[in-house]
């Protein structure tokens, strides 16, 4: 059906009362509510709430849930029976698409264990594990803004579904005839059936009992702390955890500690973001904290803040915080056989030198936690490595595997433990980012994100993409370039091809002469095109320098000039 066959199949049947039919009805431009069906990747579904099969709403949920039915399903009696555990955050209809999760699965006769309170993400990978359940569905929109929600879906071993088993989900939602056809049983029938059970304290004190293994020091640890969850989920198990693990110096964000659907007090709910830390900052002024810890709304990413010399709070990057975790990691046990660290392909080359001297192998992996997992298992089933520790670029780590995705509740306590660490040799976190500077390079990377909505901004990213895939850019002095949809790199020099061992994924990447790197990539969850750079140089100030000139260059490249993007217009002035 075209948007318009699509609009008149919902105002023919949705229900008289529900709001979405008022909101369709008095909706400005309803072909962006139909102009595509919200798309199912393997991260899950995130989009604007809303009419429509591109918008979040209670059919769109239902559909998805039900995907993930048929594919449970299929595997059979055993995989029906061990049940799916659901968790929401705070966002608008989190709760209520919660429940309608549960109700598509009962409606298959499929056992729901739902988290009756809003609870991280993390949380949820653990349950998945801890109660040996077939999927687990979380209802956030991580970061995003407050008109987003999302749904992502988790397989048995706590991890995000890669793309086989996404792409089962997604084919069946293909055959569906119309989301707006189920008729999902109630709660109170589904209780009385026994299909679903609402959960909570017990695996919070699991989970907690979990987190007590990634403390590598015990005892009271003298460090003064700010903590903020922006609105979010992780108040209670950061507080509980900081607190079992011997920080009792710790100031809370009054105004942010409470869950708000709106994030009322911040631009945008995203640690990544420095004006997040603008009311943490002014707490810190006050009690001269030496360490700020900001999360986002679900509770994956985690935001660390820490004075410079010259006495101003500095947001870290995520791979300057991941630097840190790492040294300190391998310091505390430096003789780990067969250890492996793992990132992605637009995270630094900073762990991975780090990494080296400890004698550490570093594996990449594409972009998301899900394939980090992936490799975990991977290590599980053959005993080939050890895992030691994971991270990505956007403020995920992971430090401890009972959880399967980037746990910000477990990297506050472990960051905490390493300022305490350094604070007890006469240092701030700051000075030993620079001590591992002096030792292994001046990195430096940056990321910008052009947001480009709707029909015509995909169709600009498209060209994006494409301008970079056609016209290799010599003239910048690449000399390697790995294209992953099509799976090979591509020496420039010799035109020697190499097949990449990873699955592919509209992802380009280019490395030049002098180690310097630029990534770029279609976001899998928001109308963006990243882009991400990476540099080394010999000190501060040449690192930047060529960082800059990198950044100009390719931007210079760039085949559309969006309004919306300050970073992108910064680069040309």
């Amino acid at each position: 059906m075209n948007w318009k066959n699509k609009l008149e199949h919902w105002l023919t049947h949705l229900p008289p009362d529900d709001p979405l039919r008022k909101e369709l009805e008095n909706h400005l431009n309803p072909e962006e509510c139909f102009y595509k069906d919200l798309k199912f990747g393997t991260a899950g579904m995130r989009g604007i709430l809303g009419p429509g099969t591109n918008c979040m709403n209670v059919y769109t949920i239902r559909k998805a849930v039900a995907g993930l039915a048929e594919l449970l399903t299929e595997k059979g009696e055993e995989a029906m029976g061990k049940g799916v555990v659901i968790a929401h955050d705070c966002r608008h209809m989190s709760a209520e698409f919660a429940l309608e999760s549960a109700r598509i699965l009962g409606m298959y006769g499929i056992r729901s264990y739902l988290f009756k309170e809003l609870r991280p993400t993390p949380l949820l990978s653990f349950a998945v594990r801890y109660l040996g359940t077939s999927a687990g569905i979380m209802i956030t929109a991580s970061h995003n803004p407050p008109q987003y929600n999302g749904l992502k879906v988790y397989g048995e071993d706590g991890a995000q579904l890669l793309p086989e088993a996404a792409g089962h989900i997604v084919r069946e939602m293909d055959q569906m005839e119309s989301e707006l056809y189920f008729d999902p049983p109630t709660e109170k029938e589904l209780l009385q059936r026994g299909l679903l059970t609402y959960i909570g304290k017990q695996i919070d004190n699991a989970y907690l009992n979990a987190l007590a293994s990634t403390r590598l020091q015990k005892g009271q640890k003298d460090v003064t702390i700010v903590f903020t969850p922006l609105h979010g989920t992780a108040a209670p198990l950061v507080r509980k955890g900081l607190t079992e693990a011997g920080f009792f110096n710790l100031t809370l964000v009054k105004e942010q500690m409470h869950p708000d659907p709106d994030f009322s007090t911040v631009s945008s709910p995203n640690p990544e973001e420095h004006d997040a830390f603008k009311l943490a900052i002014q707490y810190g002024e006050k009690v001269d904290a030496d360490l700020l810890l900001a999360t986002d709304p679900d509770a994956d990413r985690l935001g660390v803040a820490v004075k410079n010399d010259e006495g101003q709070y500095t947001v870290l990057t995520g791979n300057q915080v991941g630097a840190l975790m790492l040294d300190y990691l391998l310091k505390q046990s430096p003789f780990v056989n067969k250890g492996a660290m793992i990132q992605t392909i637009v995270t630094s080359d900073f762990g991975r030198a780090i990494a080296a001297d400890f004698g550490v192998e570093t594996f990449e992996t594409l972009t998301g936690f899900k394939y980090i997992a992936e490799k975990i298992a991977h290590f599980e089933r053959t005993a080939e490595y050890q895992f030691l520790f994971g991270y990505e670029e956007s403020y995920g780590y992971l430090i401890r595997d009972f959880v399967r995705d980037k746990d910000a509740v477990q990297a506050a306590i472990f960051i905490a433990e390493v300022a305490a660490f350094f604070k007890r040799q006469g240092k701030s976190l700051y000075e030993a980012l620079m001590g591992l500077f002096e030792e292994y390079g001046y990195y430096q990377e940056s990321l910008t994100s052009i947001q480009l909505e709707g029909q015509e901004g995909a169709e600009q990213i498209r060209r994006i993409m494409d301008t970079f895939r056609q016209a290799l850019p010599a003239h910048m002095g690449v000399v390697m370039v790995e294209d992953y949809l099509k799976g090979e790199s591509l020496h420039l020099p010799s035109g020697e091809k190499t097949a990449i061992q990873l699955p592919k994924e509209n992802v380009l990447k280019f490395k030049l002469a002098d180690k310097s790197w630029f990534c770029i990539r279609p976001s899998g969850t928001e109308p963006k095109c990243k882009f991400y750079f990476g540099v080394k140089g010999g000190s501060m100030e040449e690192s930047v320098e060529k960082l800059r000139a990198l950044e100009a260059a390719v931007f210079r490249a760039v085949p559309v000039t969006p309004r919306n993007s300050s970073d992108f217009v910064e680069c040309f002035r």
